[in-house]
């Protein structure tokens, strides 16, 4: 009886120790191609492994891999656009850094050394936001000339100044922009001299009532809140690429990174269904605070302030059009600035109405003040300005 319960247990070891060794294996790297092909890897962390990247079904990465094949002495140049502090790596080893944004060519031959053999893998990785992968071509290779001739000399990383792949977009919104204004200044010349006049900021108590008291929602404010969105659009796409890669945003809107007048409308969307939807928000706090006698005159105030403020944002626009690939550093600051200037300024400026008609020293008030416009303002710097 021993040697049949022997016998049996070295059956079932053969069987599962043969069975273990079927279901083990490893996915080998596809075959090298010279150069750079359109197909790209990323990390799969719980596997621990290479997978093939497929932009409608994985999430963008902030790294991106390549096998690719490569000769000791026989450039291969690449050209790609990259944004400020992109990294590229072959075989782990860091072989070029952006300084700025630009349009850069690269060979990577010339990063071999002499006895490297086999493929190799190339890195591509922005520490922000998702690289652009798409840009990355193959400028072609260069085959070696017979000794004794003169040889091409492998081209370094150098920028090449091109157009931003978006700035004609950027450019057709602006004009249609100026139209809309332009449009709405001269067919409704009165109440557009109301909201954006400077002296308004400071204008005397008979005037600020009487713009406070005339209706907040009608077809000129709608469309002024509409341009107002578009126009805050583009300064996020264009400036403020980095909102796109927040794990929530992705999940609930997930818009390519090259579909830019995708996102300038997600984004138009967004922003004027907030500033349209914030009356209802205001009714409810207002409600639990028990101050909604002031909600009316808090909403047209900040609808006032936002439209007035708006006409700044095309100007950082044209700063960006005109400066960005010089000065990309100066650019980024002066959004910041004007983006966080607006978004204080609008709740300095309730906070003021709001105390001018009731003491802010009033509990209730306070608290319902915090509630409806500071905390969405650390909220809003913190996704826009302190992100980047």
């Amino acid at each position: 009886m021993r040697w049949y319960i022997r016998l049996l247990l070295l059956v079932s070891w053969l069987l599962v120790g043969t069975s273990s060794q079927a279901t083990e294996y490893r996915p080998l790297p596809p075959s090298p191609k010279t150069g750079l092909s359109s197909d790209w890897l990323i990390y799969d962390a719980p596997h621990n492994q290479l997978v093939l990247y497929l932009p409608d079904y994985h999430t963008p990465a902030r790294a991106y891999y390549q096998w690719t094949s490569l000769q000791p002495g026989h450039p291969v140049r690449v050209a790609f656009v990259a944004q400020q502090n992109l990294c590229v790596f072959l075989d782990n080893r860091l072989i070029f850094h952006a300084p700025t944004a630009g349009a850069y060519t690269l060979d990577l031959a010339t990063h071999l050394s002499a006895t490297t053999t086999g493929p190799h893998l190339l890195c591509v990785w922005q520490p922000e936001v998702p690289p652009n992968i798409a840009s990355f071509t193959n400028t072609g290779t260069v085959t070696l000339e017979q000794p004794g001739k003169n040889r091409v000399k492998p081209l370094a990383a150098q920028p090449r100044f091109r157009t931003h792949q978006g700035q004609t977009v950027f450019l057709c919104f602006m004009l249609l922009i100026g139209l809309l204004y332009g449009g709405i200044r001269a067919t409704y010349q009165p109440n557009f001299s109301r909201i954006y006049q400077l002296e308004g900021l400071w204008r005397k108590h008979k005037q600020e009532a009487d713009f406070l008291v005339k209706p907040t929602l009608t077809w000129l404010n709608i469309i002024l809140v509409l341009i107002f969105s578009l126009s805050f659009a583009l300064l996020l796409v264009a400036i403020h690429t980095n909102i796109q890669s927040i794990g929530m945003i992705r999940r609930l809107f997930d818009v390519p990174e090259s579909a830019i007048v995708a996102r300038v409308f997600l984004y138009t969307g967004l922003i004027a269904g907030f500033i349209l939807g914030k009356y209802l928000f205001l009714e409810l706090m207002g409600y639990i605070f028990d101050v909604t006698s002031v909600v009316v005159v808090q909403y047209r105030e900040f609808m006032r302030t936002i439209l007035f403020m708006g006409l700044f944002l095309p100007l950082v626009m044209l700063l960006y059009l005109s400066f960005n690939q010089t000065l990309p550093a100066t650019v980024l600051w002066v959004s910041n600035g004007v983006v966080s200037l607006m978004l204080v300024g609008t709740v300095l400026r309730i906070a003021s109405t709001l105390h001018r008609r009731s003491s802010l020293l009033n509990l209730h008030l306070f608290s319902y003040l915090c509630a409806t416009e500071v905390i969405p303002l650390i909220v809003l710097l913190k996704l826009i300005v302190f992100t980047y």
